[in-house]
């Protein structure tokens, strides 16, 4: 899926994952976080602060790997442990929103990091990425997929009201049902996410390794943006029943009159 987003340099390789998440680079392991457990209070974890996300972008989405993303509201307060990222990297990503420039619709990634950007794809659904880089870099990274750990039949019943969901696995399997798990919507464009105690909070466990992750290329990124070897960029908790299917960019028949077009996700 097509962030139009960010990234650094990339992490070694790590062992493969499942058989639908797609081609795989190598293998990488780093230290990061682990399932919560009913023993572990949320709250009272560490929030990282904001100089945590001013570093690259694909070194920040290996870091988010594991960590807790909260989001409180009236409904109820639901946590989903992070399983899947994209790294995205502005002017130098051609898969990145902010590879042409800024816009009213990427400004909030020339922005400060540790803030959410979040834009409607394609007029039917939301997708949330975490600034990254120091400001005016506008790197990012697309949050695509996590295990509800806590609030799950508040995320359940969001996630039943927008589709089908078949078991607990697919709540939030994908970018935009992610979103709709946590109830998030273009409100929340450009929400601070490095305030212990804020309606939307990151928190890490530090002290526990990191489980393998894999790395591949970016799900729905056409043209450049998707090139396997340049832009192994999506990463993915190995193992984990919650990571999304990929799926190569969709392209359009072309005649040989006309250029050939990719419908990317964003």
């Amino acid at each position: 899926m097509r962030q139009d987003g960010p990234v650094s340099q990339a992490p070694d390789p790590v062992a493969p994952a499942g058989h639908d998440h797609g081609p795989v680079t190598s293998p990488v392991a780093s230290p990061a976080e682990a399932p919560a457990s009913d023993d572990v209070q949320v709250d009272a974890l560490p929030v990282p602060a904001r100089t945590w996300f001013q570093r690259g972008s694909l070194d920040v989405a290996a870091d988010l790997l594991g960590t807790l993303l909260t989001v409180a509201s009236p409904e109820g307060t639901v946590t989903i442990r992070l399983t899947e990222v994209e790294a995205y990297d502005g002017a130098n990503d051609p898969g990145s929103h902010a590879f042409r420039g800024r816009t009213a619709r990427n400004a909030v990634m020339f922005g400060e990091p540790g803030r959410l950007y979040v834009y409607r794809h394609l007029g039917l659904h939301h997708c949330m990425n975490i600034v990254t880089g120091p400001a005016g870099h506008a790197s990012a990274v697309l949050l695509r997929a996590g295990e509800v750990v806590d609030g799950v039949e508040l995320a359940r019943a969001r996630r039943a009201a927008a589709g089908v969901v078949d078991s607990d696995r697919q709540i939030a399997r994908g970018p935009a049902r992610l979103t709709v798990a946590l109830g998030i919507d273009l409100s929340a464009n450009g929400a601070d996410i490095t305030e212990p105690g804020g309606p939307i909070t990151l928190h890490r466990r530090p002290d526990v390794p990191r489980p393998p992750y894999a790395t591949g290329p970016r799900v729905g990124v056409s043209g450049d943006g998707g090139d396997a070897t340049r832009f192994p960029w999506r990463l993915w908790l190995t193992g984990e029943p919650t990571v999304s299917a990929y799926r190569p960019a969709y392209r359009r028949p072309t005649s040989r009159n006309s250029p050939q077009r990719g419908a990317t996700s964003a």
